[in-house]
């Protein structure tokens, strides 16, 4: 797992022989004094940034932990990693940066602790990228290593209600059906995003920030704390007191992201409702950290796990509402009392999740809604289905909770991008029945895999949220819900089913089958296939142009470094 490091305790080598002279000068200049080059060094990644909410408020947490590794007889050593707003680029082709910004994040990192030789890592993130893209390098790196979450953005008030960043999405559609006006919509936009975190419902960022809790690579209850609150800075704080414990006891993440680690993460996110991007990104790092993980794991678990909570965007419930009625620890501990949880799982504390869990009571609280009992769950079984079928070979993701209509059949209304596609639907051209396709858009074709958060908040806005069903070949954002399946493998821009669908043809969705189909003759798929060409490539230079060559199928995680035999390289 060292990917050619060698010895974990690497920076001593610093001290030794005349020939490191040179390297403990330059550490000199940064404020290294003769005792220091005994001490461990500790990177704090920091993806600090003013583009967007999510990480505008890390540099805080980023001093805080820089101090307290001190206090803690490291020598910590800060460096910045990139991020980019899922939000401010939805929509746009500045969107198709979004999943490339989680494989930069990881190759910044690496690149930094390896080069430099360090012996942990302290990451911290805001945005949707950050959380996967540290995880990604730090299971790459097997240095020991803890995820600092800059925390949720309370929620925004309007007439009485919260909203989200996803309100003002779904406002667009609203005003586009003329259900709002003009003003109506200014005020949902001046009033979603108060102030700094991540997204506030249970999206994308929050869901991997719950998903490292419950793999033991983040503190208890840090990954559902508001952004502003104090009680952040002090878990920055505690976070680096217990990496520096992990240095100098050698606790690795090749001994905390085990098969069990992914496990216990696949059954909290199916509790909570979390994104669907969960999927992709914990295929990621499994094979980062070369845990064999697949999408029929993620079927099979959510047969077993029930959905405790209830929250946005299909709930009630905002995420700081979540963590005052107990957060990840009340709905792992419930896990864990009705055995859907691996309690002797190692933890970056040393404990194991039942200790740490030890002191969390085993029922959820009564004077509060959004926690469900466990006799009472929101719904029998987990929320992310895999659909398989014709359309879908290698697989497809799915949000099958919620949906009034599980089962729809009807006509394909076949756009080769989203910005076509969501025309369509403000223009009032999509009816009740259909079945949209948005197709190259998935990890090659886009390339990136943008998220369909536009087109799928205009249908809801619209009130076509239930009647219209959505099947694509990129992915939705953590905010989507309604009849939508994404993650559509293989992909057109590699020749999938999905490439060969022609306008009307009929599609079955079928969410409690598990079913994707297109209704074609298998005599008529072999002709079309025939005829089939495969797109010029959209970017012929740069990070996009690498990217599209690089990267693998969404149903092994949109990895970037895949050998022949399929492993990491």
């Amino acid at each position: 797992m060292n990917n050619g490091t060698g010895d974990n305790r690497r920076s001593k080598l610093i001290t030794y022989g005349a020939q490191r002279s040179p390297n403990r000068a330059m550490l000199r200049a940064v404020g290294f004094s003769d005792q220091d080059f005994e001490k461990p060094i500790i990177g704090v990644a920091n993806g600090y940034s003013t583009i967007t909410p999510c990480n505008m408020g890390l540099n805080v947490l980023a001093g805080c932990a820089e101090s307290a590794l001190r206090r803690a007889g490291t020598m910590p050593q800060v460096f910045g990693t990139i991020t980019v707003s899922d939000g401010i680029s939805m929509g746009t082709e500045g969107m198709k940066y979004s999943l490339v910004s989680r494989e930069v994040i990881a190759d910044s990192i690496e690149t930094v602790c390896n080069a430099q030789r360090l012996d942990g890592l302290l990451a911290i993130g805001g945005c949707d990228k950050n959380m996967p893209g540290a995880m990604i390098a730090i299971a790459r790196m097997d240095i020991p290593a803890i995820f600092v979450y800059g925390g949720t953005i309370k929620a925004g008030h309007l007439d009485g209600k919260d909203l989200t960043v996803v309100s003002a999405f779904e406002a667009v559609g609203q005003f586009g059906a003329r259900k709002i006006n003009q003003t109506q919509l200014l005020e949902v936009e001046r009033h979603a995003c108060p102030g700094a975190g991540a997204c506030g419902g249970m999206f994308t960022a929050n869901t991997m920030s719950s998903a490292f809790e419950a793999m033991g690579m983040s503190l208890i209850y840090s990954s559902t704390m508001a952004a502003e609150d104090a009680e952040k800075v002090e878990s920055a704080a505690l976070s680096a007191k217990v990496l520096a414990n992990a240095v100098h006891k050698q606790i690795l993440p090749s001994q905390i992201l085990t098969r069990k680690a992914f496990e216990n993460a696949i059954s909290v996110v199916m509790a909570i409702g979390g994104s669907t991007n969960a999927i992709l990104h914990l295929l990621a790092i499994a094979h980062a950290m070369d845990v064999t993980l697949s999408l029929d794991d993620f079927e099979d678990i959510r047969s077993r796990v029930p959905v405790l909570c209830d929250l946005k965007p299909s709930g009630k419930y905002v995420t700081t509402d979540f963590h005052k009625a107990g957060g990840v620890p009340q709905v792992m501990k419930m896990l864990l009392e009705h055995d859907r949880l691996h309690g002797d799982a190692l933890t970056i504390t040393g404990q194991t999740i039942a200790e740490v869990l030890a002191d969390v009571p085993s029922t959820s609280r009564s004077n509060q809604e959004v926690i469900r009992p466990w006799a009472d769950p929101l719904y029998s079984q987990g929320h992310l289905a895999i659909l398989k079928g014709n359309l879908a070979t290698e697989g497809a993701v799915a949000k099958i909770t919620g949906v009034k209509n599980p089962k729809m059949t009807g006509p394909a209304r076949v756009f080769d991008s989203e910005e076509t596609c969501l025309e369509a639907i403000l223009t009032e051209r999509i009816k009740p029945g259909d079945v949209i396709v948005i197709r190259y858009e998935g990890p090659k074709g886009g390339p990136g895999m943008r998220e369909m958060l536009a087109p799928t908040s205009a249908l809801i806005g619209a009130g076509l949220g239930d009647s219209v069903g959505l099947i694509t070949d990129g992915r939705f954002s953590g905010g989507t819900f309604g009849m939508v399946v994404g993650h559509v493998s293989p992909e057109a821009a590699v020749g999938g089913t999905i490439a060969l669908v022609q306008e009307n043809d009929s599609i079955t969705v079928d969410a409690e089958a598990r079913l994707l189909q297109l209704n074609v003759t298998e005599d008529e798929l072999t002709r079309r296939r025939a005829r089939w060409c495969a797109p010029e490539p959209r970017y012929t230079t740069g990070v996009l142009a690498k990217y599209a060559t690089l990267v693998s199928s969404s149903s092994l995680g949109a990895v970037t470094d895949l050998n022949l035999n399929g492993m990491r390289s």
